[in-house]
């Protein structure tokens, strides 16, 4: 069963600007509740199948390019400041159930002194947190400090999830030289697969965060922008480590095709020993073997196995000089 209604609103909470927060019903929500004396009021809403959101485009105090940017399909974190607000777009590892390591979703903000909006397009596991948070008693008493909070829970979830990719990256190099190609290859590409995919997101999400934390409204406070450059700045080191995992990735990559290279090298080297030391012998064997006349020992009982000893001495006298040659011996 989807957690959002018809309209695609998922839940609502109204902040008293104290710490305390409450549910708001649909018809508040319907009714275009507002916040005052400094409090402020959330209305999380999940986007709908061919970007509708019926709530949000029938709102007359949001502008339509505001709307377009809440509801576009695929857009990349960053943030817009306006003179009634701020939008920001932030991507977040979902942690849910049966969900990949590599999906990143969108959650986008509209941020007023007294309304925050949200639009999702899929459930995250750090706003189910701070939905519990809030239902706890732990509640934000600014718009700015809600961002903050919500920010550091996202950015919570990247640490675990880039941490684990790290842990990989060294259990490859260890297990480099032991595992055979069949299995390492296909680790090694998924490993720098989900780190391109990650890093395309979290790069630009440093940018928003730090964007954000420069608007000058009443509602950011300094430890609101702290908060939020100290986000910025833990993005900013897991795109750095998402780096090294992808450079880790490329150095396998190239020791793996180093063993393939090794491994062509010395069976080709094999064929050839076969083919220096069988090439004489098959010669020999093809000239004997001739059905005309005046063949050497074709009338002699043991001609058979003096040419098969003689054979045979001269394959061991060239595969012995061979060996040494090649200093095998």
């Amino acid at each position: 069963m989807p957690d959002y209604d018809s309209e695609g609103v998922i839940s609502a909470w109204a902040f008293d600007g104290r710490g305390g927060a409450r549910r708001l019903n649909w018809d508040e929500v319907r009714a275009g509740c507002r916040a005052d004396d400094g409090s402020f009021v959330w209305i999380s809403l999940q986007l709908l199948e061919r970007r509708r959101q019926p709530w949000l485009q029938a709102d007359p105090a949001i502008e339509p390019g505001i709307a377009e940017s809440l509801t576009a399909e695929e857009t990349r974190p960053r943030c817009l400041l306006f003179d009634s607000g701020a939008f920001l777009n932030l991507r977040g590892i979902n942690l849910m159930p049966y969900s990949l390591p590599d999906e990143m979703h969108s959650i986008r903000f509209w941020v007023e002194p007294t309304r925050i909006i949200s639009v999702r397009t899929h459930a995250l596991s750090a706003v189910a947190d701070f939905e519990d948070a809030l239902a706890r008693g732990r509640a934000p008493r600014t718009p700015g400090e809600f961002i903050a909070d919500l920010s550091l829970r996202l950015v919570d979830r990247m640490d675990t999830v880039i941490t684990t990719l790290a842990e990989q990256a060294d259990e490859l190099e260890e297990n480099v030289f032991n595992m055979t190609l069949s299995t390492l290859s296909p680790k090694v590409a998924e490993l720098r697969r989900v780190a391109i995919i990650l890093r395309r997101y979290i790069a630009p999400q440093r940018e928003a965060l730090n964007h954000f934390s420069i608007e000058d409204a009443a509602w950011l406070t300094g430890r609101d922008r702290n908060r939020l450059r100290e986000a910025a700045d833990r993005v900013t080191r897991f795109a750095e480590e998402l780096d090294s995992v992808r450079d880790r990735a490329a150095v396998i990559y190239d020791q793996m095709v180093e063993r393939r290279a090794e491994q062509m090298n010395r069976s080709m080297l094999i064929l050839a020993v076969v083919t220096v030391v069988f090439a004489p012998l098959t010669l020999m064997t093809g000239l004997m073997g001739m059905n005309v006349g005046g063949i050497p020992g074709s009338d002699d009982p043991g001609g058979f196995w003096t040419v098969t000893v003689l054979a045979t001495l001269a394959g061991v006298a060239m595969a012995v000089g061979l060996f040494r040659w090649a200093r095998w011996i």
